[in-house]
């Protein structure tokens, strides 16, 4: 079933009021001066509004949901026709009995009920009152709905971003907790030490980055060899460069957007290699694009596939809510090496 979208009445009731009030006292201070007849002005002002209000209700919260929304415009059409034929029966009668016989004091010319002119110009003084008042309440309502859309639309890019941060979190710990726990098996005294960096790790994830968008590239990088410090007390023979080719050290990145890489590089690199070589490149430039590359070797057999796994998934839906389209994300083998790079925009300290 299609969605048939409502118009809300969430406008303080003390504002429609107030618009109604003032646009009484211009019209009546108006037209008492035009004719020099104050009193004429504001009996057949009071008349007027107690018509064009009721009818500029109707058609807000009435006619326009149920026909308009619905796109019924003919039923629509005829409805508003039928309304102006009502409001300029009741218009007429309530100024002959109450205010002059002379039911259009304002033309020249003495004018008689029904004639074409006089209802052509009491409906289309009903038209403009319904058209401007209508027109600023759906201004005033797309505006607070517009408003409303983009706060939910931020509030849902927090929540999916929290939620793919979280993942990545205990994801990255699971693989740490297996890889001392394989240490513990063998009764290896670089479990203490195993233990003291993974505590260093934990602080930086659940206090310096808790609640951040983004943190300095440097903390980063600090965290990235905390890990691989860890995984070296793992695998015995295995060799890391990194390389920081420009100054970084007011560039700030959103938080763990890097470790997955590395993760990667050691889960899928390490995987029946005896010598394990990684090589990290990390520059800035010219066109303020940091540059993150990341080189593994690997042993090729049949079910080697380092495109798997949830962490460079998560990387990659995190990047595209951060950046939406303004990234790369590139992955490539050449030989027995596999290589990922990233590049996305540069952001400084204020």
């Amino acid at each position: 079933m299609k969605e048939i979208r409502k118009v809300k009445f969430d406008i303080k009731l003390q504002n429609h009021v107030w618009f109604w009030g003032v646009y009484f006292t211009l019209n009546f201070l108006r037209w008492g001066a035009y004719f020099n007849d104050y009193p004429y002005a504001f009996k057949s002002n009071l008349i007027e509004f107690s018509l064009v209000i009721p009818l500029v209700y109707l058609n807000l919260f009435v006619l326009v949901p149920r026909y308009v929304l619905k796109q019924k415009y003919i039923m629509y059409t005829f409805l508003l026709l039928l309304s102006l034929f009502v409001i300029y029966l009741l218009k007429t009668a309530l100024t002959y009995y109450i205010i002059s016989e002379n039911i259009w004091p304002e033309a020249n010319r003495e004018y008689h009920p029904f004639e074409i002119n006089h209802i052509v110009a009491v409906c289309i003084g009903e038209l403009y009152v319904l058209a401007m008042a209508s027109s600023i309440y759906l201004t005033l309502t797309w505006l607070r709905e517009r408003e409303r859309n983009r706060s939910l639309r931020e509030n849902q890019f927090k929540i999916k971003l929290k939620y793919l941060e979280n993942q990545i979190q205990p994801h990255f710990f699971f693989n740490t907790l297996n890889n001392l726990y394989a240490l513990s098996l063998e009764s290896s005294k670089k479990v203490p030490d195993v233990i003291i960096k993974l505590s260093n790790l934990m602080e930086y994830v659940l206090y310096d980055v808790k609640g951040t968008k983004f943190v300095p590239l440097i903390k980063e990088i600090d965290y990235i060899q905390n890990y691989i410090e860890i995984e070296k007390l793992r695998f015995e023979n295995v060799e890391v460069t990194i390389n920081l080719e420009s100054n970084i050290d007011d560039v700030v990145v959103p938080p763990l957007i890097f470790i997955s890489l590395v993760e990667n590089a050691f889960k899928h690199g390490g995987l029946n290699n005896k010598n394990l070589k990684i090589k990290i490149n990390c520059k800035v430039t010219d066109n303020k694009i940091l540059d993150f590359e990341i080189l593994n070797n690997f042993v090729i057999s049949q079910n080697h596939n380092p495109k798997r796994g949830i962490g460079l998934v998560n990387t990659k839906k995190r990047l595209k809510l951060i950046y939406r389209s303004n990234f790369r994300l590139k992955q490539q083998t050449k030989l027995n090496f596999y290589i990922i790079r990233l590049q996305i925009p540069t952001y400084n300290e204020d």
